[in-house]
């Protein structure tokens, strides 16, 4: 414990040391769903179709990460707190339940690929080679989903021992590999669509290996045997104790895509309005992500110092936790501002005729009003980090349908009706988040006092 940076490293440069590598981790994750959208939208004639058909796919695509991210971080919390407590057997323990439970989840999703893709798709339109497109790309990246997955799992094991430098190198390592074949694929060899979703495959489970190797030769301070994947019923209640909250919250983000989609479709531009939709909902995954990765390393310094019993520490962990989480929010919010034109030009390189004004159009539209939200939305996150630290598993739950459901979808409904509604439904966005940050701090308030900090 004497050499654990945790215990004694001031907290506003742990939170920094540890953080930056997880906000450019997930940004990077954020970036390449970008970078792939950007590679499929100037296919030529086709490339818009295949845009439309990716955001009707993206929903399980969330789905996945949603139930990965959740467990990941349950397995985050109950691994910290066991470190700060020094139990080594809790610590296998929850080690080897965290890799069956990867297992487990990718069957789930394994059997989905094979035989649910072609139905998802058709719920969502009657557009045939619609359908044909996005069930092909969605069998491939459900089918091999185990990369996505089993990452993780394990990308949750390196940081909860501080070591998120080599989280991020293992996300690196595949979002480049993604990155050139997405252009290999699709462009040379001419593969289309699946070209995209064996380059996002292939960079999963590149990241899965190099995370896998990083764990078993450097990460010392945590050991599991072959026995500790045996699941433990008390070990896997305690990792959903607080990962089913997590899971429900990942997973809003995809009932929320899927929702929107339908609110959107009800305007006579439906098809451009959720098109455009999909490129912003990946661009926006930017500031979210990168707020994600303050969040999570809110939660394993956090739950570290509850479990050493540092009063002190916590203080100073929930202070800068928020602060630090709404300066990486704020300055997301100033590039998305100043670069807004920029960033919706790459969507129209290939696109002709009005269809290339309308497009580019619509993104800087919605990236200039929906990036407003940016900074509600780091406070929000914030809070719901310091409150999984502390186990509750409700309240953040409640933020998320706050802010995904309950405030916007109202407002979207109103706005999307309009007749100009293709320049104000984004205001929905804003709205809702700015209702939340006040919801959540009102909640955090409530719990703190509880805490008696």
């Amino acid at each position: 414990m004497s050499n654990n940076k945790m215990v004694d490293k001031p907290i506003k440069k742990l939170l920094w040391s540890m953080g930056l590598p997880m906000v450019f981790s997930m940004v990077l994750q954020a970036l390449y769903n970008v970078i792939d959208t950007i590679f499929v939208i100037n296919m030529g004639e086709i490339g818009i179709k295949v845009n439309l058909a990716l955001a009707y796919v993206f929903p399980v695509q969330i789905l996945m990460i949603a139930v990965g991210v959740g467990t990941g971080i349950g397995i985050n919390v109950l691994l910290s707190r066991a470190l700060g407590e020094n139990d080594q057997k809790k610590i296998g323990k929850t080690l080897g339940n965290g890799i069956f439970l990867g297992f487990v989840i990718y069957i789930i999703f394994l059997i989905f690929g094979l035989f649910g893709s072609k139905w998802f798709l058709s719920i969502q339109t009657d557009d045939a080679e619609t359908i044909k497109l996005g069930s092909e790309y969605l069998k491939i990246v459900t089918t091999f989903s185990f990369g996505a997955i089993g990452f993780n799992v394990f990308e949750r094991f390196l940081q909860a021992t501080g070591k998120t430098m080599h989280s991020t190198i293992a996300q690196v390592v595949g979002a480049i590999i993604n990155i050139v074949l997405d252009y290999v694929f699709i462009y040379p060899l001419k593969m289309g669509v699946a070209g995209a979703a064996w380059a996002t495959v292939i960079g999963q489970i590149a990241s899965l290996s190099t995370a896998i190797c990083f764990h078993y030769l450097l990460n010392k301070d945590v050991k599991h045997n072959l026995k500790d994947i045996i699941p433990n019923a008390s070990i896997i209640l305690q990792i959903y104790k607080v990962g089913w909250a997590a899971m429900l919250m990942q997973g809003l983000l995809s009932i929320n895509m899927f929702v929107m989609l339908r609110v959107f479709s009800l305007n006579a531009q439906a098809d451009l309005i959720n098109g455009t939709y999909g490129i912003y909902y990946k661009i926006q995954q930017i500031a979210l992500f990168s707020c994600f990765g303050l969040s999570n390393t809110i939660i394993s310094l956090l739950s570290f110092n509850i479990g050493l019993g540092d009063s002190k520490r916590i203080k100073e962990c929930i202070k800068w936790g928020i602060i630090d989480t709404m300066t990486v929010a704020f300055i997301v919010t100033i590039l998305f501002e100043l670069l807004t034109r920029p960033i919706s030009n790459l969507f129209g390189l290939t696109a002709i005729g009005l269809n290339k004004e309308q497009i580019i159009s619509f993104c800087e539209t919605s990236i200039r009003i929906a990036s407003i939200s940016y900074i509600f939305m780091g406070f929000s996150l914030a809070i719901q980090g310091i409150l999984q630290a502390y186990r509750k598993s409700f309240e953040p739950l409640l933020i998320s349908l706050l802010r995904l459901i309950i405030f916007l979808v109202p407002f979207a409904l109103l706005f999307i009706r309009s007749n100009n509604a293709v320049n104000i439904v984004w205001w929905a966005f804003p709205i809702a988040e700015l209702l939340t940050a006040i919801a959540s701090a009102i909640i955090l308030h409530m719990n703190l006092k509880k805490i008696k900090l």
